[in-house]
């Protein structure tokens, strides 16, 4: 699903921001950080926002990445949202080492795994230049 030049372009730890819909059926987007396992894109939340609640209502939202002045264009990956445990926190350290690093990151390691996190995955079923 996702193609090389994708893949490339979601290597930059750019902000992404999720989109869900709220129980009004609106959009209810926010900003995230993402990583990418396979075809799928993973982001780190606690467990209780709104955007899990949302996703747990309606499954189906998208994320966009990119698209901000200086950053080459982005995508908008449409899918279906699962909401998932975190085993060993494998992805909190992840993600964060990939927007943090040294002591910073350790830091935030420790106080968010305090934390009820949990990881959204989203498993794209389209994929659009933006």
């Amino acid at each position: 699903m996702l193609t090389d030049s994708v893949r490339e372009f979601l290597k930059k730890p750019l902000l992404a921001r999720i989109s869900t819909i709220d129980r009004e059926g609106y959009p209810h987007t926010v900003p995230v950080w993402f990583d990418v396992d396979g075809d799928d894109i993973i982001l780190i939340s606690v467990r209780n926002t709104a955007k899990i609640d949302y996703i747990q209502a309606n499954p189906k939202g998208a994320v966009t990445i990119g698209g901000d002045t200086g950053d080459g264009g982005g995508y908008l990956i449409k899918g279906t949202m699962t909401v998932e445990e975190d085993p060993g926190l494998r992805w909190l350290k992840q993600v964060t080492h990939r927007y943090e690093s040294g002591e910073q990151a350790e830091k935030d390691i420790a106080e968010w795994s305090k934390l009820d996190m949990a990881i959204i995955r989203l498993k794209p079923t389209k994929v659009l230049k933006v």
